[in-house]
């Protein structure tokens, strides 16, 4: 049943998708052989950080797109691409086999993934999209891949969301077999993430059968993660497991701030060290703790200091959400869950837009060497205020991430140099200029909203913050 992925005829797929969301385009008999796609190179483990095929450092900056290889069709899985390329999201994750928000029925095109279950998968010869009989629900999900790898988009795939479906799908008896058919099709072109909203207590054995047959299939070496339950960390069950390249945190959607400082925090100092990040954030627009009003929806400013918290205290990037856009909601598919709106117009949402800047701000210094750096604040408080500092290792920079605009007390006697600084405000990507002393200064931030100080040993030359280095 297993059958090798053949890059040529996902090159006819993407070459196909104009034609075939148009019952005008005519359909040659016998199309002539498109040039193979460029892929995007593996990303690969370079001490708590990635690197791309060049060894460049890879910042994630990923969006969360559960539902879409079953809920969109080419033209919005196109526009969804082009929108969060354009707002630069370098990675998405969604899942091939979801139950959740509608996306457990057949996909857009009719096709369902599997007949009887995991052992028994809804393969058809051929894979061009004007014909229903050929393509079927896994040409579907490569040309998503595709797609989202001519954008610059790498795809973080689970193969199978954990939650109602581990033991049950997948199981111990299926998950190697499974594993060795979704490894040969999609190898290192994806991130691989295990689990889905799920503790693994008692089913360990499951995830590890499924990452040795990723292994087997794929023939060569892949980056696979575990994505956890609320307030838990890969590290809790896979730490020492060769497999796990990567661990990943679930901050969820409440506000138990100390909780998720514990939960990084913990992941951060995990042996053996590992790189990091929150792969379910506070999702924008989010019922707080899935609670319905009045507790109310979390705001920007939510989103915001997860990502700045999470990154500043050494996590390898940030995965994004929206809790309408992850499950593609629209007027005719009600939301799930408490969500609320429109996913396309979700698309706009202030959060979403702002992510692009922490990127900027990170690449516009040499994150890699980057850690966290409580002690360079005199008085970083807790709970929603908590002041987040992060220092390169050789003193060349360092931030200082504040949520409430007040005033704080930090040591730049702590860079190897004499200081310049600025404030970067994460909502508009602009760096303002500020005049500083050396050694212990007490800075005051431009207003009461949330901001991150920018310190630079003056030495190094570096651009202002977010700008290209």
């Amino acid at each position: 049943m297993t059958r090798a992925f053949r890059p040529a005829v996902l090159a006819l797929v993407v070459l196909a998708l104009a034609g075939a969301c148009s019952a005008a385009a005519p359909v040659p008999p016998e199309p002539v052989p498109a040039p193979e796609p460029a892929g995007l190179s593996p990303l690969r483990v370079d001490g708590r950080f990635l690197t791309d095929g060049s060894g460049a450092p890879f910042f994630w900056t990923g969006d969360t797109a559960w539902a879409l290889p079953a809920l969109l069709d080419r033209e919005e899985t196109a526009h969804y691409l082009d929108t969060r390329a354009e707002q630069g999201f370098n990675v998405v994750q969604m899942v091939a086999l979801f139950p959740q928000a509608g996306a457990d029925g057949p996909n857009r095109y009719g096709d369902r993934p599997y007949r009887g279950g995991l052992d028994d998968l809804a393969v058809t010869d051929g894979a061009d999209p004007s014909d229903p009989e050929a393509y079927d629900y896994w040409d579907h999900l490569d040309t998503v891949v595709a797609m989202a790898a001519e954008r610059g988009i790498r795809i973080g795939l689970l193969p199978v969301w954990a939650d109602e479906q581990v033991g049950e799908l997948v199981t111990e008896d299926n998950a190697r077999g499974y594993g060795e058919f979704v490894g040969d099709r999609y190898g290192d072109r994806v991130v691989w993430i295990l689990g889905g909203d799920e503790s693994a207590d008692g089913v360990e054995q499951v995830w590890r059968e499924l990452a040795a047959g990723i292994e087997t299939g794929a023939g060569r070496d892949v980056l696979i993660t575990y994505h956890p339950i609320g307030d838990r960390s890969s590290a809790d069950w896979f730490a020492d497991d060769p497999w796990l390249d990567l661990n990943m945190v679930q901050g969820g959607h409440c506000l138990r701030h100390d909780v998720r400082r514990r939960v990084i925090d913990a992941t951060y100092r995990a042996d053996p060290t590992k790189p990091f990040l929150d792969g379910e954030p506070i999702y924008e627009d989010h019922p707080y703790c899935w609670e319905k009003p009045p507790e109310g929806y979390s705001t920007a400013l939510d989103v915001r200091r997860d990502a700045y918290w999470s990154v500043f205290a050494g996590a390898l990037g940030h995965t994004y959400g929206h809790h309408a856009v992850w499950q593609f909601s629209t007027p005719d598919r009600p939301a799930a869950l408490g969500a609320r709106g429109n996913w396309r117009e979700a698309l706009r949402a202030p959060a979403g837009r702002q992510m692009t800047h922490l990127r900027a701000l990170m690449e516009s210094r040499p994150f890699t060497t980057g850690e966290p750096a409580p002690d360079v604040v005199t008085d970083t408080g807790d709970g929603a205020e908590r002041i987040q500092a992060t220092r390169a290792r050789d003193g060349a920079y360092l931030m200082a991430y504040v949520p409430d605009g007040r005033a704080f007390e930090v040591d730049l006697g702590a860079l190897s140099g004499p200081a310049r600084a600025w404030w970067f405000d994460p909502r508009t990507g602009r760096a303002t200029p500020e005049t500083v002393g050396d050694g212990r200064v007490t800075v005051t931030p431009p207003d009461d909203q949330d901001w991150v100080l920018v310190a630079d040993d003056a030495t190094r030359g570096f651009p202002a913050p977010g700008a290209p280095s």
